[in-house]
């Protein structure tokens, strides 16, 4: 939970996790807490507290990561951990244009090191392919079984790779984005079902998504429609 004094307090992942102590949130400015930490500059102060809630299970095997927005900063974190696995990874990365692609060349570099793949798609062409990460997500599982599925980005886009992975029956972990205060299993603001995103996620099951499902791919900041096509 990152806290900006006088503005707000609001929940991010962790774009960078060193071993030398040092971290990094990666911030797109949407809103009053985030137009103000897109101004603080070296020396300015916020407060942190955490970190709170479940993190990816690394897996091995076949691997696909599907990202969209700044979804990618958490799952270039994961990638970097998977990547001392035996672990053969595919990234998607999806955004809006190629503007919001975001750590690409950090992405580039880790995957070069384990010869593994990345795929780029842009929704007005931009950059990669023409089209949503779930679109070229489901041309991968057309021809290739994944041992795990890992997706973090817009809730709408990550229902999507959810049912994509229900059928071809490959297990997926989601991690979800709710508005949270306490960030503790107190305050109820983070309810998805019977979940408590801060203390039984952020990161999420196929299994725990099956129980939720109703509610799954609803949530946006914008309030995007759920819908079950592809």
């Amino acid at each position: 939970m990152v806290w900006i004094p006088r503005v707000d307090e609001v929940p991010m992942s962790l774009s960078t996790i060193s071993s030398d102590g040092q971290s990094s949130i990666t911030v797109a400015n949407v809103g009053e807490a985030t137009n103000a930490l897109h101004q603080k500059k070296i020396g300015d102060l916020i407060g942190i507290r955490g970190p709170y809630g479940s993190c990816f299970t690394l897996a091995k095997g076949n691997i696909m990561i599907a990202g969209g927005g700044t979804g990618l900063s958490p799952l270039a974190s994961l990638t970097e951990e998977l990547a001392r696995y035996p672990a053969r990874i595919t990234f998607v990365a999806g955004a809006k244009t190629q503007n919001e692609l975001i750590l690409l060349d950090r992405l580039k570099a880790i995957l070069a090191k384990i010869d593994g793949n990345l795929i780029t798609c842009t929704e007005d062409g931009s950059h990669g392919m023409k089209g949503l990460a779930t679109d070229a997500s489901q041309q991968l599982l057309e021809e290739s079984q994944f041992d795990m599925i890992y997706t973090c980005g817009p809730e709408e886009m990550m229902y999507k790779m959810f049912l994509l992975a229900e059928r071809h029956e490959a297990p997926l972990q989601a991690s979800l984005e709710r508005l949270m205060r306490c960030a503790i299993g107190i305050c109820g603001s983070c309810l998805i079902g019977g979940f408590r995103v801060c203390k039984e996620g952020p990161v999420f099951s196929s299994k725990q998504l099956r129980d939720v499902k109703e509610e799954f791919g609803s949530y946006g900041r914008g309030g995007p429609e759920k819908t079950g096509s592809l």
